[in-house]
């Protein structure tokens, strides 16, 4: 029984599908401006271990990760390294290639579905005019904003309160607005840049992308929505507002969020400057010693990272792939799955994912392990499929 903490009603909640062999899993992908760093790698390694254990239990997962390709911090990339901002495509173009490599490099699965927010404009455009038509956005000389004050429910995520809110935090002021709290859905560009809409010319807010592209995917209402703890205000709220305030459903029904990679104590980001891209890291670290690096820490805990804590992991990974350096027959489902050991792992990622505490398991049973074949083969596979660890030497 797999039990996951629900950011939503802040507890560990006993996960059920909407649907009884089905689970549709949606996390917040890059905005490709830059090449991604240790938080998204932290973010993607945990949410690939939920499909991967979702899997292993027998649903049938669609997972849609986006990539948000059209941006500010997208056009000022196009500017600075291209003169222009019309080779924003360029940019999207080698920073999406780049992340599909190292997600490939550290054995990430490739999601079911991954939109691109330029593809989806007719669908952002009609579900901005829905949004009008019910009343909870307006026009404004060519923008369009999505009244906060329509919406009872917001803060229920975040568990902020729009009374409490300090007007214009981490969003644009400007006096087109009918609230200070109010968000952009649509913002207008000169005449004929980007794309043409029935208030002009512009291009998507932030929040209304996800929302469209969820709703695109998996209708109204699905399962899992996961990402980053940064994303819980104001991008997630916003989502829940936008989608919710058009279908009356709950947008989705677990909502998973992870822990920061901090240094130093504070969050590492792009905009503090202090961020290690995963390709610099993999240049002194094998992929799969970072992602068990990862995974020794509970997914939604605070990570502080240094450089000597991957070295020391990678002595106890190193340890793991010469006691696996076997060859196994193929196991079936049923062979790992019985296996007393992975039974005892199971019971740990059942609770909340609890991957640290799994690998406590795992070195506890190392000894026992290396004295049965059939358990030594089943653990095996079971740190293959479920953890994403390659184990070769």
């Amino acid at each position: 029984m797999l039990k996951l903490t629900n950011t939503l009603s802040g507890k560990k909640e006993t996960f059920t599908p909407i649907k009884d062999d089905e689970v549709n899993v949606y996390v917040c992908g890059i905005t490709p401006y830059d090449y991604a760093h240790l938080g998204h790698g932290r973010a993607y390694v945990s949410f690939d271990v939920l499909v991967r254990l979702l899997r292993f239990m027998g649903y049938n997962v669609n997972y849609c990760r986006n990539y948000t390709d059209i941006d500010d911090k997208i056009l000022k990339r196009a500017q600075e390294e291209y003169g222009d901002i019309d080779h924003y495509p360029h940019v999207t173009s080698k920073y999406i290639n780049a992340f599909v490599d190292d997600m490939q490099a550290i054995n990430c699965l490739e999601p079911t579905f991954e939109p691109r927010v330029t593809l989806m404009m007719p669908q952002i455009i009609s579900f901005i005019e829905e949004l009008i038509k019910k009343g909870h956005a307006y026009e404004a000389d060519g923008d369009v904003y999505f009244s906060v004050e329509s919406f009872k429910d917001y803060g229920k995520l975040s568990k902020h309160k729009p009374e409490d809110l300090i007007a214009g935090q981490r969003v644009e002021t400007t006096e087109k607005k009918r609230n200070p709290l109010d968000f952009a859905l649509w913002k207008a560009t000169p005449e004929g840049t980007f794309w043409q809409s029935p208030w002009g010319y512009g291009r998507p807010g932030w929040h209304i992308e996800c929302s469209v592209m969820a709703k695109d995917f998996f209708g109204p209402t699905f399962d899992i929505h996961g990402g980053g703890r940064d994303l819980i205000f104001p991008h997630h709220e916003n989502e829940i507002a936008q989608s919710e305030s058009l279908h009356d459903l709950p947008m989705a029904h677990y909502w998973l969020h992870n822990g920061h990679v901090r240094v130093n104590q504070e969050k590492m980001s792009k905009s503090l400057g202090n961020f290690f891209t995963l390709r610099d890291i993999f240049k002194e670290f094998d992929p799969m010693v970072v992602r068990f690096y990862l995974l020794n820490h509970h997914y939604r805990a605070p990570l502080d990272f240094t450089a000597d804590d991957i070295k020391a992991v990678e002595k106890s990974y190193k340890r793991l792939v010469r006691i696996f350096d076997v060859v196994c027959p193929q196991m079936s489902h049923r062979d790992i799955e019985t296996s007393a050991t992975v039974q005892k792992m199971l019971a740990f990622l059942y609770d909340d994912l609890n991957t640290a505490g799994m690998m406590g398991v795992l070195f506890d049973s190392l000894d026992t392990l290396q004295k049965d074949a059939n358990e030594l083969c089943a653990v095996k596979a079971f740190l293959q499929q479920v953890l994403g660890m390659a184990l070769q030497p």
